[in-house]
């Protein structure tokens, strides 16, 4: 059995140096890769390990992903009381980032469920406070702040207590708050007493859309798709043994290159992360039209490597 794991484990970090095309700002996704691998092998001390020494994140995101798959391992080796500390950090770091259904238990489910319950109005309180510091400085990322804090208190499991104080008033003061960071369009100025408006001008048609802004797809039947010059996700292939089927949609720019990446068909937060940025550094032959280069927009489906 410790032979098979320390063969495991090789794999996997051998798999996981394929990445070598990826950014260097994916080293601690490439790390968080391999402690994943291990916690799907039981090697749940090596993967302890791994998350111990990864060096501290700026990204909440990745601070929550590292205390989750934390909170996994110590789940797995019966050490509770720890978990449900890893769980509140995790929270804490990315609110809205819990287990899949599909990857754990429901016991497990269960039981981030239970921490999430209990941590989270403080942390919608805190969030709030952030806001509101925010929009009293005049800062422009008062309304992301408050975007976000209006989809944490939506959040299903959440929906027994935003109904009580002191959550409810913090629903209506956050939707106050949100419209009034909301640029809007200034008034006209005033005119002076007597004077005579300007004359209004004659409406004019809006201006047709640039073709170079335009981003064409599939149902452009007269425009010719790109052509793969490096398209590939078999690295991920070699790290996750048996991911489900994933869909991402991206934008080839002019010059082939991929100026964005989303998600349409989610496989896992962190291997749909790191797939995101592999895509970013795929490269392609333009799509045409009429001979000129534009911007095409097309899916891209991952699926589970074949079976040997």
């Amino acid at each position: 059995m410790t032979r098979w794991l320390r063969s495991s484990c090789g794999a996997c970090i051998g798999a996981v140096g394929l990445l070598t095309t990826v950014p260097t700002a994916l080293a601690q996704s490439r790390s968080l890769v391999t402690a994943r691998s291990l916690y799907v092998a039981a090697a749940y001390e090596d993967a302890l390990a791994m998350l111990n020494g990864l060096p501290a994140s700026d990204r909440r995101e990745d601070k929550g992903l590292v205390e989750q798959y934390r909170a996994l391992c110590l789940l797995a080796l019966g050490r509770t009381a720890e978990a449900d500390r890893a769980i509140e950090a995790a929270v804490a770091a990315a609110p809205l980032t819990q287990p899949s259904e599909t990857d754990v238990s429901p016991r497990v489910r269960l039981r981030f469920r239970d921490v999430r319950r209990r941590v989270l109005p403080a942390v919608i309180e805190r969030q709030y406070a952030e806001a509101k510091a925010a929009f009293d400085r005049r800062d422009t990322a008062a309304a992301e702040g408050f975007t976000q804090l209006l989809k944490l208190i939506a959040d299903a499991e959440l929906q027994s207590v935003v109904t009580q104080p002191p959550l409810s008033q913090l629903r209506a003061m956050t939707t106050d708050f949100l419209a009034l960071s909301t640029p809007r369009a200034s008034p006209p100025p005033l005119q002076p007493r007597g004077a005579q408006p300007p004359a209004a001008k004659p409406p004019t048609a809006p201006a047709a859309p640039r073709d170079a802004a335009r981003i064409y797809s599939s149902e452009d039947a007269d425009v010719l798709p790109p052509a793969v010059v490096i398209q590939s996700l078999t690295a991920m292939g070699d790290v996750f043994s048996s991911p489900r089927p994933g869909t991402i949609e991206i934008v080839i720019d002019e010059t082939g290159t991929v100026i964005a990446a989303t998600t349409k068909v989610p496989v896992d937060p962190l291997y749909d992360r790191v797939a995101l940025q592999l895509a970013k550094t795929w490269r392609y032959r333009p799509a045409a039209r009429d001979g000129v280069a534009v911007k095409y927009r097309m899916l891209v489906q991952f699926l589970p490597p074949p079976k040997h």
